[in-house]
């Protein structure tokens, strides 16, 4: 196989990559262990892969580092820290293979809950993607929280501020 040969998706690509275009700023894509519950917001979607974590991590990484239009603020359970290879086996390879996948991303870490309640607001009006993985280790979700890819929060700040003085200006 050459390297021009595409590479064919799978289902679960093909609606990510399918998506991925739609959503934008307060969207949210979560990659989730097997146990993360299937939530009753009607704009929350929810698919199950038959694929490993740390694999799709990269794919859904890899997607929106090669969007335009998106970045994203990566949030990890703070529980994660504490467990422990002796109550769930394989912790440690997955906890490097995370910190490989997400060097220089600097993810923030909130209490489980805390993430869930995030998600939950969002889900009142924007849409949200699970993608459930076959991962048995607790507390391995990884939750994507999208902003605009083009505009910041300094740009943003800047414009709020301008208006006022451009509103006061007309006025006189």
């Amino acid at each position: 196989m050459s390297d021009l040969t595409p590479v064919a998706l799978t289902d679960w690509e093909k609606t990510l990559h399918a998506t991925l275009p739609l959503f934008g700023h307060r969207n949210w894509i979560v990659v989730a262990d097997a146990a993360y519950p299937a939530q009753a917001k009607p704009g929350i979607e929810t698919i199950v892969v038959r694929a490993d974590q740390i694999h799709v991590l990269g794919k859904v990484i890899d997607a929106i580092t090669a969007s335009k239009h998106v970045r994203a603020s990566i949030y990890l359970d703070h529980e994660l820290d504490f467990v422990s290879e002796r109550d769930a086996p394989g912790i440690a390879s997955y906890k490097r293979g995370l910190e490989i996948l997400l060097a220089g991303s600097n993810p923030k870490r909130l209490p489980h809950e805390q993430i869930i309640r995030k998600l939950d607001e969002a889900a009142q009006m924007f849409r949200i993607l699970i993608i459930k993985t076959e991962l048995t280790i607790p507390y391995t979700s990884v939750f994507f929280e999208l902003d605009c890819g083009y505009w910041n929060a300094e740009a943003e700040r800047t414009l709020r501020e301008a208006i006022p003085n451009a509103e006061i200006e007309r006025a006189q």
